[in-house]
């Protein structure tokens, strides 16, 4: 996924930076607490995030601090009004990867989000893969055995989500907004039309694995003697 996650509950401020951001080709979500970038950080596959210390229901560190401990590499930038070195020392410390002291150029901000993007997640394989199917995320590939098929970019993100749950339920919001984020608009029926050419380039390769529809719930990645 070629978005971050921003995390900062001072809407102007939020909205200037997802501007700038946005102007330079980087697409934005918005989430203004902790618990609320939490849900987004454990279903969708982010960049990179920039993340405030101050929030309204604690400080950033703690979701930095949360998302090292669930083996979550996303690269991290914090955003600070406090600039006294145990500060950033603590920020590094807790996982963060770089820190920006308020008030900030949006064109540093900007060159230094980049920076993080062109990071590999460290602790995400560079080619995921689940039962017999693999990805190639930058190549925007699938494989099964000696075989690949090309994925349009909305498919790659539905099936690393689907992978990265290894067999676990993807609720369908997560999945729509890990193909198209969370400030898109999706049509009603986009998803079920990427699930369905998704399903035909499964059978195309000759995986044994199937998405599957757990009614009510979302969809899971499933082996033909798994699926309900």
């Amino acid at each position: 996924m070629n978005r971050i996650a921003l995390v900062e509950d001072h809407a102007r401020l939020a909205a200037l930076v997802r501007q700038a951001l946005q102007a330079a080709g980087i697409p934005t979500d918005v989430f203004p607490s902790l618990e609320t970038a939490w849900q987004a950080l454990r279903d969708l596959d982010y960049a990179a995030m920039v993340v405030d210390r101050g929030l309204p229901d604690g400080d950033g560190l703690t979701l930095v601090k949360r998302s090292r401990a669930a083996g979550l590499g996303t690269p991290c930038l914090m955003l600070t009004a406090r600039d006294a070195l145990h500060d950033r020392v603590e920020g590094l410390e807790a996982g963060a990867d770089d820190y920006l002291t308020k008030p900030f150029p949006m064109e540093e901000l900007v060159a230094r989000v980049r920076a993080l993007m062109r990071r590999p997640a460290g602790l995400r394989p560079e080619t995921p893969g689940y039962g017999d199917i693999r990805l190639h995320p930058d190549q925007g590939l699938l494989a099964c055995g000696e075989e690949t098929i090309t994925l349009a970019p909305a498919e790659l993100q539905i099936l690393l989500s689907l992978v990265r749950h290894e067999g676990r339920t993807v609720r369908r919001s997560a999945l729509e907004a890990a193909a198209w984020g969370l400030s898109d608009a999706v049509t009603p029926n986009a998803l079920d039309v990427a699930l369905h050419r998704l399903r035909r380039k499964l059978i195309a390769l000759g995986s044994a694995l199937q998405i599957v529809n757990i009614r009510g719930l979302g969809y899971a990645l499933r082996e033909d003697s798994m699926a309900v």
